[in-house]
């Protein structure tokens, strides 16, 4: 696996970029400078769901292992402290989580690693639901089947890096698929809003200016993703989405902006990150998934991502 380095000119130093770290993530972590990424996009390994090495040493050191709940919650916060570090001030971190049943009862990981993140110092600003409309199809008879994930928004100061006009989505209100009573009838008409209880102080669009009240590139992303899952013949188990990552990248980075994750596994988040014309640095505890996602970031113009 070949290593690529950027010089830092002010200070001489040499920064790891476009490249995957082979080792456990607090290790790697602890090499890297500060303020060295723009955004971290990752969803580590959850708790109780599956075993990747079969090597007992790296098994060791696998997150999702662990024997309590708030033994895997402390490690993964103090993880994210280290991480924090190496994120630039205006950085963001998207942190995706599923959650686990254990004796009947679902445990609330996402939530409870979240909670300790803000603890330790983290801003959360936005909880994004990832519906999954391909979901595994579940036996269970006693509770619905679980067809959603938990995406996390973090900053590490008020003032961050977030592209809104990036990830727009189609506006709805006007369309065929809109749910409100009424539709365009409403549209440039005094005092042609349907709800005076809620709209009722807002003047555009009780002017019937409701043309004024959409932007031009979309409505602002709203916090459920419809996004399938994601597959790569190579990995045996179910990878990240592309476009779930791409979303991420976007509203975290500009162009030639480096993008970290620290779970790199299969390698999605290397693909989109250079696919994006942005840069990607991965850690992985694994070796033989640090170069499976290598390669599969150094030949994206010749193999899709997914």
């Amino acid at each position: 696996m070949t290593t690529n380095w950027k010089l830092k000119e002010s200070n001489q130093i040499y920064f790891p970029i476009d490249t995957v770290l082979v080792g456990d993530s607090w290790t790697v972590a602890r090499s890297l400078p500060a303020s060295h990424v723009q955004c971290i996009v990752t969803s580590p390994p959850y708790f109780w769901h599956r075993e990747y090495s079969d090597d007992d040493e790296l098994a060791e050191q696998e997150f999702g292992r662990e024997e309590e709940p708030s033994t895997y919650v402390h490690k993964l916060v103090f993880l994210f402290e280290e991480l924090r570090r190496i994120l630039k001030d205006d950085g963001t971190l998207w942190l995706n989580l599923g959650d686990t049943y254990r004796k009947e009862q679902l445990l609330g990981i996402p939530w409870r690693v979240a909670l300790g993140l803000q603890d330790a110092g983290w801003i959360l600003r936005s909880e994004i639901i990832w519906h999954k409309p391909n979901a595994m199809p579940s036996s269970v008879k006693n509770r619905p089947t679980t067809a959603h994930e938990h995406i996390f928004l973090f900053s590490k100061t008020k003032d961050y890096l977030y592209n809104t006009d990036a990830i727009r989505e189609p506006h709805v209100t006007f369309s065929e698929t809109s749910k409100m009573r009424g539709g365009r009838n409403h549209f440039g008409k005094r005092n042609g809003t349907p709800e005076n209880g809620k709209n009722g102080g807002n003047h555009n669009l009780h002017d019937g200016r409701w043309d004024q009240a959409f932007h031009p590139l979309g409505r602002n992303k709203r916090t459920v993703w419809d996004i399938p899952l994601g597959k790569f013949r190579d990995a045996h188990f179910a990878v990240f989405p592309e476009n779930l990552v791409k979303t991420c990248i976007l509203a975290g980075t500009n162009e030639g902006d480096l993008v970290l994750d620290p779970f790199m596994g299969s390698g999605t988040t290397a693909c989109v990150a250079k696919k994006l014309g942005r840069h990607f640095l991965g850690m992985e505890l694994i070796p033989k998934y640090a170069e499976m996602a290598f390669s599969r970031a150094v030949n994206i113009h010749f193999q899709p991502c997914l």
